[in-house]
């Protein structure tokens, strides 16, 4: 069997990147980061890895003490909430939102005064941040 012919070489990669099959440290996150950015250059050839890389750092970031912290924080945010913590991190003003509308719009919205992010916004403003839109469904709705 071509496989089994095969077992030294796949145990060698395992010693080498043993992050492959489970992160135990802090400095393997940070490495199996590390590589999946490199690997993302050439990603069509690299997508069985990387796909792998995803699955060990997702379990990780799911279990890590610090993460499920952050995690737990980022659930308990409402859509506003979310929205606000978006902008800030990317230091965006109330201008630089015409997924939603004016800025106007947009004020009201933040601030609460009789407005919400519609179905239409949520969809927008997750391609826009490139996230889930289900972040904008936490606590609050």
């Amino acid at each position: 069997m071509n496989a089994l012919a095969s077992i030294e070489d796949v145990k060698s990669v395992f010693r080498t990147v043993p992050f492959l099959t489970h992160i135990r440290t802090e400095q393997e996150y940070q490495d199996a980061l590390a590589l999946v950015d490199e690997l993302i250059e050439d990603f069509d050839s690299n997508v069985a890895l990387i796909e792998r890389l995803s699955d060990v750092i997702e379990e990780w970031e799911n279990t890590d003490p610090d993460f499920v912290e952050f995690n737990a924080g980022v659930a308990a945010l409402d859509s506003v909430d979310m929205l606000k913590f978006l902008m800030e991190q990317r230091g965006l003003g109330i201008a630089d939102l015409p997924e939603i509308g004016s800025k106007s719009l947009v004020s009201k919205i933040l601030n609460r005064r009789g407005r919400e992010l519609t179905r239409r916004h949520i969809e927008a403003l997750s391609r826009r941040f490139g996230v889930n839109p289900a972040l904008f469904f936490g606590k609050g709705g």
